[in-house]
């Protein structure tokens, strides 16, 4: 009945010209909880008890989570943050923007290498508002069959458009893939055109986020329907050393060489300094320790290092030998002996006759 009153209500408004509040008041019904109650048609996937499916595969191409800000590590370069913030604040004050012909679309595509916090910023957004995340990835919402991929689109949007919420299309240049190329069939043409029509059709006070690792495939139109557009670069200094600050915790020593391990860590991502930080934390519980060991956090980082430049390291002489090549100031022979449990002198052998850079080297002394 409240739902009734309210729509006689925005009719009335528009009569007499108030097209603006008029059109509020529909933007709030669509996004009204209440409304799902009239929405049962399993067939169409958008009811309260059922999720969004493809229709070919019958799998969910949603899953719903509530983030709390407490479970989302972020950290951002300064102006970054002063973008999304932004973002906040026009999704918070909507209304007052739309009041005074201000307001833009509270759409917001992240674009950036994997692993640079994409997805943890879409939560982190849905937390900051106390909203449910709705997280769909879009390469689960293409099938096979002609049509059905826009059929599920239109699911998902409808779904997204009866409960406040924040939409996030994963993977977007799945969906989104520039037009024109002589590769592209009908069909994922159709797709992108179908893409647009929901994301023109969803009300302004909707919240979108869309994240991609390759923007640079994604089609011109779509860039234009989003008015916030966030890159997301590698951690910078400042950021790197957050990180590593906010991931080893309590963990950290007081001894830490934290300006070496950010040093150490330019060109890494957020993701790779988190599964280090996790990896040093976990030998050290399972070791019965309160704290890191030092030189086992840069172990990890060399070695994780020596993977992502494909250094062939599937011995632990071979692991030992590339250390001391990385760093020599850090990885003494001493110090590698008591990291992996063997002689200073073992470590001169292998240095000696397995050399990553081919050159003999005599550490004795330093050893």
């Amino acid at each position: 009945m409240a739902a009734n009153y309210a729509g006689l209500l925005a009719d009335k408004l528009e009569e007499g010209g108030n097209r603006q509040q008029a059109r509020q008041i529909r933007e709030r019904l669509a996004r009204a909880p209440a409304a799902l109650a009239s929405v049962q048609d399993a067939e169409r996937g958008i009811s309260l008890n059922n999720l969004p499916v493809d229709g070919e595969s019958r799998l969910h191409t949603v899953d719903v989570s509530r983030p709390e800000l407490r479970d989302v590590a972020l950290v951002l370069p300064s102006a970054i943050e002063s973008r999304v913030q932004e973002f906040l604040a026009s999704v918070r004050h909507h209304d007052a923007l739309v009041a005074a012909n201000a307001a833009l679309p509270n759409r917001l595509l992240l674009h950036g290498l994997p692993g640079t916090g994409k997805t943890q910023l879409a939560r982190w957004v849905a937390a900051q508002l106390g909203l449910q995340l709705l997280t769909v990835r879009c390469d689960t919402l293409v099938s096979s069959l002609l049509g059905q991929t826009s059929r599920n689109l239109r699911r998902v949007f409808e779904y997204a458009e009866q409960r406040p919420c924040v939409l996030f299309l994963d993977e977007f240049d799945a969906l989104a893939g520039a037009r024109g190329n002589e590769r592209d069939v009908g069909e994922l043409q159709r797709v992108v055109i179908a893409l647009l029509q929901n994301i023109d059709a969803l009300p302004d006070g909707t919240i979108l986020v869309a994240a991609t690792n390759h923007d640079q495939l994604l089609d011109p139109a779509v860039w234009r329907r989003f008015s916030f557009r966030v890159p997301m670069p590698l951690p910078d200094p400042d950021v790197r050393q957050a990180l590593w600050q906010r991931f080893l915790g309590d963990y950290a020593p007081s001894n830490l060489d934290v300006r070496g391990l950010v040093a150490r860590s330019e060109g890494l991502t957020g993701a790779v300094i988190e599964q280090i930080c996790l990896d040093a934390k976990r030998s050290a519980v399972l070791a019965r320790q309160s704290q890191v060991d030092g030189d086992e956090v840069f172990r990890r980082l060399g070695l994780t290092l020596a993977l992502i430049e494909r250094v062939p390291v599937s011995t632990r002489d071979a692991e030992m030998a590339w250390l001391r090549h990385w760093d020599r100031k850090i990885f003494s022979l001493r110090t590698l002996a008591k990291l992996y449990g063997v002689s200073t002198r073992h470590v001169t052998n292998i240095t000696q006759e397995g050399s990553v850079d081919g050159h003999e080297e005599d550490d004795r002394k330093s050893g």
